[in-house]
């Protein structure tokens, strides 16, 4: 590590709470990005195979894009608030109102994923004259008071009081050993019985709303099998519940079989989140819900800066290119790729312990060998020897034991190879060093 470098990690612990946490043992300065790759300030480059927590969806310096904000930038105009009518929020709205499949969408702008389900919870429970709500088990929802609330993983959650009064699920945790052995469509029979269970035993029957994750994301890309929230829609629909898709990571043709993760599992929701991606890089979030939804409530509000003009330019650069270069089905071909490389190499690797995922959102699951325990340690090492060979990627999972990578949807065909190659060599020589110590 550069004096440089020391220096600007020793200014980070000084003034950054301790639990903003940084990866890898030296932690790197990001300073140039151009396409799907990066450079550190020590001069290294990387394939970026995280995108920022996948925010930088298409990629770094995209002319299209920049040439958008410079324009906005140009009329001396970076901030009025939604007090006044903004052309480029009214436009974005349209959009995506009209791809959401909602009937009669009306679209509400935040700064973040989490501000996005504050709202639709706030919207749910609301509507519902209720604090009941549903979520998943091992979902994350953002880092805010009630985002927390419906948080399901332990290192993420910091006390256990919430403005809500929220039941957990299950849906993505095929790895306990009840479920282990199941059918998918056992598994989904168990989840609905359980479903019902839960609402006939542990709550006062008014629920809100289900929000959920079609992967979960900080999950470690953990996800139900496809079917499983339309046999839970049924059971919400007999009862009133509302259902928020949490699209924050799973939008915009991510998982390459549809634009929106809920799509496949044939449901059109009440409600859907959106961040990330969407502006490049800048910041935007938001719901696109039923339009009787959005307008019900009854008190004056705005987002200080949501529907900014800045934003608001690069989100509508960003999600024609989306749509004008097809990078759904980019998603789908380059995603294609790499899992099929991960779980044929995985086949002759116990460290192993699972790859999973769509599109260009797929992880890998670190395993002890001997005991198929998950191993955090061998997910830190794996994030070691990706770095050294010029990948970056992203960790997480319940247990910490995931590596989750989602690159650029721009990612070519050429990368992907290159990428793959790197995450073989890394796994294969993290199995060599493990049947060593053993």
């Amino acid at each position: 590590m550069s004096d440089r470098t020391e220096d600007l990690l020793a200014r980070h612990r000084a003034v950054i709470p301790n639990w903003v946490a940084l990866y890898y043992d030296h932690p790197i300065e990001i300073v140039r990005g151009k396409g799907n790759r990066v450079t550190d300030a020590e001069g290294n480059t990387y394939l970026d195979f995280f995108a920022g927590i996948l925010t930088n969806m298409i990629g770094y310096d995209v002319a299209e894009v920049r040439d958008a904000v410079e324009r906005q930038l140009g009329t001396g105009v970076v901030h009025t608030s939604t007090a006044y009518l903004l052309r480029g929020q009214v436009e974005l709205a349209e959009k995506i109102a009209r791809l959401s499949g909602i009937k009669d969408a009306k679209v509400f702008f935040t700064n973040s994923g989490t501000e996005a389900n504050e709202t639709a919870l706030l919207l749910a429970t609301y509507a519902r004259k209720t604090d009941q709500v549903l979520a998943m088990r091992q979902s994350y929802h953002g880092r805010s008071f009630g985002a927390i609330g419906v948080t399901s993983i332990r290192n993420w959650k910091n006390n256990s009081y919430s403005p809500l009064n929220v039941h957990f699920l299950h849906g993505a945790d095929r790895h306990l050993p009840q479920f282990a052995r199941l059918s998918d469509s056992d598994y989904i029979k168990v989840c609905v019985e359980d479903l019902r269970h839960v609402l006939a035993t542990a709550t006062g029957g008014d629920v809100a709303c289900l929000i959920a994750e079609p992967i979960q994301g900080v999950g470690g890309f953990t996800m139900p099998p496809d079917g499983l929230f339309l046999a839970y829609k049924d059971v919400l629909d007999e009862n009133g519940i509302l259902f928020v898709a949490d699209e924050v990571q799973t939008g915009w043709g991510r998982t390459g079989q549809s634009f929106w993760g809920i799509v496949d599992h044939g449901v059109v929701p009440d409600a859907m989140t959106f961040a990330k991606g969407l502006g490049n890089g800048f910041a935007v979030g938001g719901v696109v819900a039923r339009g009787d939804l959005l307008d019900s409530l009854h008190a004056v509000g705005l987002s200080t800066f949501g529907g900014n003009p800045i934003s608001m330019a690069a989100a509508n650069a960003t999600l024609d290119y989306v749509l004008d270069h097809d990078l759904q089905a980019n998603a789908a071909r380059t995603g294609s790729l790499i899992l099929e490389g991960l779980r044929e190499a995985a086949r002759g690797l116990p460290v192993v312990g699972a790859v999973r995922g769509k599109g260009l959102m797929f992880a890998v699951e670190l395993v002890d060998p001997a005991t198929g325990e998950p191993s955090p340690a061998l997910a830190a090492r794996m994030m070691e020897e990706t770095r050294k060979r010029g990948l970056l990627g992203g960790k997480g999972g319940l247990y910490g034991n995931v590596l989750r990578m989602a690159p650029p949807l721009t990612l070519t065909d050429a990368e992907a190879k290159e990428g793959l190659g790197i995450l073989v060599d890394a796994l294969e020589e993290i199995d060599r060093e493990v049947r060593v110590t053993q």
